[in-house]
């Protein structure tokens, strides 16, 4: 079977995305998969015709792999990571990148070390609506970016904590609504806005008393172009809302997108039910285009299996990235600007200041 030899690190419910993608691509023979139970590595590899270990040592040793996909909880992003680069392996990360600094930096050097490809799950940029706010934005449409801003107020309940046993904890999970359901939009943000240089903020834990993490945050934010943006991310709204994220610009036109209604979707859980749409768009003249947008995304959302789909479209670039030997969609330094964005929150509200950027 032709294509990269591709090995997946973690067989939990992210895996299951990331499997059915590489049996679809035709860059792709997927061989091999790593968790640390071994049934549960077996089960996984025999749903889809690979090779189970419970010692990613020995999966880099003898499955011959030319990439992996890590797919484990995100404080253990970092140590399958640096083996797979130190081994010449080339490394996707489910987002965040990791949920530390020093472990970003720590990928990252591995993967420079090893002159191997590292980048990070970020699929949310591939949605239709996204893609065209960043056209609409990189043309100059809406002036220069001068306020973003990112809303969701979404619903987590106790037995979506209970369904895994690292769930809701700082040692396991390594934060909240931040570290988990909040990286994909505050990609989208900074990717939209720029390169941050201070950030304010603070967090809670609002109604979910079975947890030690947060389930809300707050903070604002100011852009090394002078733009501002502020962000409230919340698992405390039951049933949930939505998710937005609205830039607007210097000529007073704004554009913005919808990624997510009701509660966004859980991995394993449940499906995205509704297309991303945009919600906003008064560049002049082209006011009229946003029931068009509408209608062309809703006619698309038939035809995809959302939850699926572009996650197989970032795979498969990482894949042509690795092929075609040119940097994927989101590197694992535009993953460290995520984690450096979180990390600054939290210091925030520990120091109770405004945190300069880069963080360290």
């Amino acid at each position: 079977m032709s294509g990269l030899r591709i090995g997946i690190v973690g067989c939990g419910k992210v895996g299951d995305l990331h499997a059915v993608a590489l049996t679809e691509l035709p860059e792709a023979n997927f061989v091999a998969a790593c968790d640390s139970q071994f049934s549960r590595a077996k089960q996984f590899s025999d749903r889809y015709g690979a090779q189970p270990f419970d010692s990613l040592t020995e999966m880099l040793k003898t499955a011959g792999l030319d990439a992996v996909m890590v797919c484990t909880p995100h404080p253990l992003h970092e140590e399958p990571t640096v083996a797979a680069a130190k081994a010449g392996v080339h490394v996707l990360v489910e987002k965040p990148l990791a949920s530390s600094l020093k472990a970003c930096d720590a990928m990252i050097r591995a993967a420079q070390d090893g002159n191997v490809k590292l980048g990070v799950v970020s699929q949310r940029r591939l949605f239709e609506p996204v893609q065209r706010m960043k056209a609409a934005i990189d043309a100059g449409k809406i002036g220069q970016p001068v306020l973003g801003t990112f809303s969701m107020f979404s619903w987590r309940d106790q037995a979506y904590y209970q369904s895994d046993p690292w769930r809701g904890k700082w040692e396991t999970e390594g934060g909240g609504v931040l570290v988990n359901q909040s990286p994909h939009q505050l990609d989208l943000l900074q990717w939209f806005m720029g390169e941050i240089a201070e950030v304010s903020g603070y967090w809670g834990n609002l109604n979910h008393p079975y947890i030690e993490v947060e389930d809300t945050a707050v903070a604002n934010i100011r852009f090394r172009s002078g733009a501002l943006g502020n962000l409230v991310t919340s698992l405390s709204q039951n049933p949930g809302i939505y998710t937005k994220v609205h830039v607007h610009g210097s000529n007073g036109a704004s554009v913005g997108v919808q990624t997510d209604t009701g509660a966004s979707f859980v991995a394993g859980m449940s499906e995205i039910a509704d297309p991303p749409l945009n919600d906003v768009w008064s560049i002049p003249g082209e006011e009229h285009l946003l029931s068009q947008f509408e209608q062309e995304d809703r006619d698309h959302f038939q035809k995809i299996n959302a939850t699926q789909h572009y996650h197989t479209l970032q795979i498969q670039d990482f894949l042509q990235a690795v092929l075609n030997d040119r940097e994927p969609m989101v590197t694992g330094e535009e993953g460290r600007v995520v984690v450096e964005l979180f990390t600054a929150i939290y210091r925030s509200n520990e120091l109770r200041r405004p945190i300069e950027f880069p963080l360290r």
